[in-house]
Formats: C-alpha cells, sequence, structure tokens
C-alpha cells in the first residue's frame, strides 16, 4: 500500500468514527428535546385543567404585582406547551430550547427566593401550588429537577459543531 493509499484509509477511518460521534450526539439532543418537551407538555397541561390553582401557585411566591400574578399563572401553562409543542416536533429547537432554559431559570430563581424567605409552599410545578404546611415543604427535589431541566436544554442548542 503506498503512503497516499495508507492517508486516505486513514482519512476514510477517522470519517467514519466521526461520523459515528455525530450520530451519537444527533440523538442525545433529541433524546434531551423529548425529555425537556415531555416535561413541559406534561407541567403545562396540568397547569391548564386548573388555572385559577395556577394563579394561586404563582401568587405564593410573592415577587409580582398582583397584575402580573394572574397574567403569569394564566400565561404560563400556555407558555409551557408552546416550547413543549416546538421541541417535540423539533420545530425552532434552539429558539424553544433557549426559552426552555430561561424559563428553568426563573422557576429555580423563584424556588431560591421562597426558600431564602421561609415561604412555606408547594413549587406548582404540576399544577396545585399555594401555601403549605412547613413541615411538607420540599425545595431540594424541584430545585434539582429544574436545574437539571435547565441543563438538560442546552443539549437540543449544540452538542457538536455543524458546518
Amino acid at each position: 500500500m503506498t503512503e497516499r493509499e495508507t492517508a486516505d484509509s486513514q482519512l476514510d477511518s477517522d470519517s467514519t468514527t466521526s461520523d459515528r460521534w455525530t450520530r451519537r450526539l444527533d440523538w442525545l439532543g433529541t433524546a434531551a428535546r423529548v425529555v425537556l418537551g415531555g416535561v413541559l407538555m406534561f407541567s403545562g397541561l396540568a397547569k391548564v385543567a386548573n388555572p385559577v390553582e395556577s394563579v394561586t401557585a404563582v401568587r405564593a411566591y410573592e415577587l409580582l404585582p398582583e397584575s402580573f400574578e394572574r397574567l403569569v399563572g394564566y400565561g404560563l401553562p400556555f407558555l409551557e406547551l408552546g416550547l413543549a409543542a416546538l421541541l417535540l416536533v423539533g420545530f425552532a429547537t434552539r429558539v424553544a430550547a433557549i426559552l426552555a432554559a430561561l424559563l428553568m431559570l426563573a422557576f429555580v430563581i423563584g424556588i431560591i427566593s421562597a426558600w431564602a424567605r421561609g415561604l412555606s409552599i408547594d413549587c406548582g410545578c404540576f399544577g396545585g401550588g399555594g401555601a403549605i404546611d412547613p413541615a411538607d415543604v420540599n425545595y431540594v427535589t424541584p430545585l434539582l429537577r429544574d436545574t437539571g431541566l435547565m441543563l438538560l436544554a442546552g443539549a437540543p442548542c449544540e452538542l457538536r459543531s455543524r458546518p
């Protein structure tokens, strides 16, 4: 085998390995997009089913003026459902993933704020929400989940560099 043939053979081998790696990253990005979209879909549907509870959950955080509490409480489920649809269908995934990451960041900030101020509330992440018994408060699980989802939102954006 000539030096040129050896170099070409090495390039073909590198290309095949690179193609396999690219396909794996594509599948990981797709899985991340579907998981994030599924969580947003479940969350949005739970809130749409009872919009008054959604407003109550937003109000419990004591972060927004009353006029915004209603707007956010009624609008949030539709934002979640819209982002879920985009992620699950695979349309405008970068924009949807960035918006989903920002939404998760807002949730994380809200939960940290409630915890720091000693509020005893249910996060309302999947419907419900509002004041609860202090013994039932759990901020760690929603914080870990929302932080993980925020990080997961980066996967559909760019797991690999595209030409």
